[in-house]
């Protein structure tokens, strides 16, 4: 409750500095890039609520879907009422795009706080994911059924094959992702976790490629091979873990950039993530961290900064990374 009541108070001070910009616009006749650099100068929070740049920060996918850049993950959310309460405040603060997976186990909390918020179906973006033990072609249809049933929902925006670990079978699995992306049941179906060589065979046996690939993405793991790779072959990239888990955060050359900018660590991260040409999934379950962490729309790092924070990448990966494996 206490967070709750300290997201809806920091809402309200981001909507009075909305209001005061207006009118110092409508005043001045200074142009909205002119008065984000004012606010910046004098420390003034500009940031303004995601809804407000929702046209600029989607991105077109292979099958003609927009996908909102900014995405709330749920990986690690317990299944229930944290899940359902972290999901209601991010799409009450904006949010258009949720993602989870079967190996969540939360599926249910996303669908029910989905029906909950009173938002049309269709301004909700839904990306939900094939676990491992369900790869082969009959497999894959009937795990995507049961995710439909758990989320209650009659189709997902994204479906996406969570690794390629299942060698013998994930060519047939992608079959199956095909016959999925025919029926209408799934806008658009990806991959998550694949390297190169995995994208190779697929690209070699398959009829569709895959609209997405979801990987670890950021300044410390920066991936310019795969990411080029990904951009040439018309593949957007998802970023999890864009964060490092929290394990940079106290990075005193992060903080140092962050400090330049009026922002925190994290929304240096996203932001980096946004201008790479990213989808950025950030993880919380905190409202006034949800809140933060859409508050990226309003501020852009400058080349040289850019460049600093790709000198960060040590290849550090906070969790697994099948990308490497056969």
């Amino acid at each position: 409750m206490r967070g709750m009541i300290r997201c809806s108070l920091v809402l309200c001070m981001i909507l009075l500095a909305v209001a005061i910009r207006q009118a110092l616009h409508n005043s001045s006749g200074l142009s909205s890039s002119q008065l984000g650099g004012l606010a910046t100068r004098t420390n003034m929070s500009h940031a303004k609520p995601y809804t407000d740049s929702i046209e600029v920060f989607n991105q077109p996918l292979k099958q003609g879907v927009k996908i909102p850049r900014i995405g709330l993950g749920v990986f690690q959310s317990a299944p229930g009422p944290e899940t359902e309460e972290a999901v209601a405040c991010a799409l009450q603060e904006g949010y258009r795009h949720i993602d989870t997976a079967a190996l969540y186990r939360n599926e249910a909390s996303v669908g029910a706080a989905i029906r909950n918020s009173g938002i049309p179906r269709e301004e909700i973006f839904v990306t939900t994911k094939l676990w491992n033990s369900d790869h082969g072609y009959q497999q894959t249809l009937q795990a995507f059924q049961r995710s439909l049933v758990n989320l209650g929902l009659e189709y997902v925006d994204l479906y996406l094959v969570h690794s390629p670990m299942r060698v013998d079978k994930r060519l047939e699995t992608w079959k199956a992702m095909e016959t999925i992306l025919k029926s209408g049941r799934a806008r658009s179906i990806g991959v998550s976790n694949y390297g190169i060589h995995h994208l190779e065979e697929l690209f070699a046996n398959c009829t569709i490629r895959p609209s997405v690939n979801q990987v670890e993405l950021h300044p410390y793991h920066t991936r310019t091979v795969l990411v080029d790779f990904c951009k040439r072959n018309g593949i957007a990239l998802q970023a999890y873990s864009p964060l490092t888990k929290g394990r940079r955060l106290k990075d005193p050359a992060l903080q140092e950039i962050a400090h330049r900018y009026h922002k925190t660590p994290a929304q240096l991260l996203l932001r980096w993530g946004l201008q790479k040409g990213f989808i950025v999934l950030p993880k919380s379950v905190t409202p006034q961290r949800i809140l933060q962490n859409i508050q990226v729309t309003d501020f852009e790092i400058s080349a040289a900064d850019m460049a600093q924070l790709d000198s960060f990448n040590e290849n550090l990966a906070t969790g697994w990374d099948p990308t490497t494996g056969a």
